[in-house]
């Protein structure tokens, strides 16, 4: 599924409105961003997390106690258990809890509790993937973890960036839901180019380059054949930093 044309005011949102439709129709009325869609593997390659964190968190785990074995209960809810396939919305609350455990090492018990009171805040069964999280939710969430783990204001301003950070790689549609998710390519930074995406109602949700419809994986598998970026660059009519992208979402780019 290709770009949208570029129409002016009025006759642009109704054409995504008509898109909307017309995939929610494709389906069956269900909006493809509650759909499970997205592997463990998949879930990991794309959010650069190790993909026994992502089965964590989103299926659970046995673990042994001196009391014989437990079970850790996922943080975050699947479409189907059984199925073990992530949705859209599921791989936006998986990249912002990545931002809180990874760089403050909080245990997931701590970040239970924060995501039930932001549930409890705005009856939400996705808090993380909300907007009121990314606004009012956010100052909260913060002031929660500092009721739960007593982290010093320099603590709580840190955790506060890195959220920010991440929250800013999301955009959301009317009603504050997840709409793309512009994963990083690199090391996290905060100035990382937004040069792919993920949008479910894009080529599958697959990651695209911006405003096309050109496959993140179709690149890499051509550099992989051997064809320079050069070459592909002229082929799909991108700038090198496009290119670049889209090989690093997939492979671990070489010096070129």
């Amino acid at each position: 599924m290709g770009q949208l044309p570029a129409f002016p005011g009025l006759r642009f949102n109704n054409a995504i409105l008509h898109l909307v439709k017309a995939i929610r129709k494709f389906y069956d009325g269900l909006d493809p961003r509650y759909l499970g869609s997205y592997g463990l593997a998949e879930t990991s390659h794309y959010l650069l997390i190790p993909q026994a964190t992502v089965r964590s968190w989103v299926v659970g785990r046995p673990y042994p106690t001196k009391r014989g074995k437990k079970y850790f209960e996922p943080v975050i809810e699947l479409p189907d258990r059984d199925i073990r396939s992530l949705s859209f919305i599921n791989l936006i609350e998986v990249h912002v809890l990545d931002a809180i455990r990874r760089e403050h090492s909080v245990p997931l018990d701590k970040i239970r509790i924060a995501i039930d009171y932001l549930g409890e805040q705005f009856g939400s069964e996705h808090p993380l993937a909300e907007e009121s999280f990314a606004t009012d939710g956010l100052d909260l969430f913060v002031d929660k973890f500092g009721q739960i783990i007593n982290v010093s204001r320099a603590g709580q301003l840190g955790i506060k960036t890195l959220l920010q950070a991440h929250l800013r790689r999301i955009d959301r549609d009317a009603k504050g839901v997840a709409l793309r998710l512009y994963p990083f390519t690199r090391k996290r930074s905060p100035d990382e180019p937004r040069v792919v995406v993920i949008d479910p109602y894009v080529s599958f949700g697959r990651p695209v380059l911006v405003g096309t419809g050109i496959a993140t994986s179709v690149v890499a598998e051509r550099y992989k054949a051997g064809e320079s970026i050069e070459q592909l660059c002229t082929d799909y009519g991108r700038e090198r930093l496009e290119i670049e992208e889209a090989i690093r979402c997939e492979l671990e780019l070489e010096a070129a």
